[in-house]
């Protein structure tokens, strides 16, 4: 069973009600908040690396979700942000309106895949999607991540 990784998202790491008109500005969103307490990261740097893995093909998962992800040479650990939007935008001929990015180390290929199967997963729950949608202050946003149980 998934549980969701406590150390993977803290709270100035998440957007609610974010006004984003555009996948970039998305993209610039999230990498924005990635960098949010990492000194050693720079928001251009991961924001390169985000578009370039849109490029080979979109993250955008359905029923309103994205779910960015690359690799950095600059990290220990995962990291991650969630952005809440406002409208949804086009992300991919895709609306999207919730995006969670994920930054793993450069040689985490089997937790990587390993973490993005899982978070998948967890999105497709409609419960979880319908709460997160619902909720507009950043600390309930965390808290029903960190308390979601899979159903199965």
């Amino acid at each position: 069973m998934f549980t969701f990784p406590l150390h993977l998202i803290v709270e100035p790491r998440i957007v609610s009600r974010a006004k984003i008109s555009s996948k970039k500005r998305l993209l610039e969103t999230l990498a924005e908040l990635l960098v949010h307490d990492r000194p050693e990261l720079d928001a251009g740097e991961v924001f390169e690396r985000l578009l370039e893995r849109e490029r080979l093909g979109s993250t955008a998962l359905g029923h309103g979700i994205a779910l960015p992800h690359a690799r950095m040479t600059h990290i220990s650990d995962s990291l991650g942000a969630l952005v809440q939007v406002h409208e949804p935008v086009d992300f991919d001929n895709q609306p999207v309106d919730l995006a969670l990015a994920l930054l793993v180390p450069q040689e985490a290929t089997d937790l990587h895949l390993q973490l993005l199967s899982n978070l998948a997963a967890m999105f497709s729950d409609p419960v979880l999607r319908n709460q997160l949608r619902t909720l507009e202050e950043p600390e309930l946003l965390l808290l029903t991540l960190q308390r979601w149980k899979s159903s199965t």
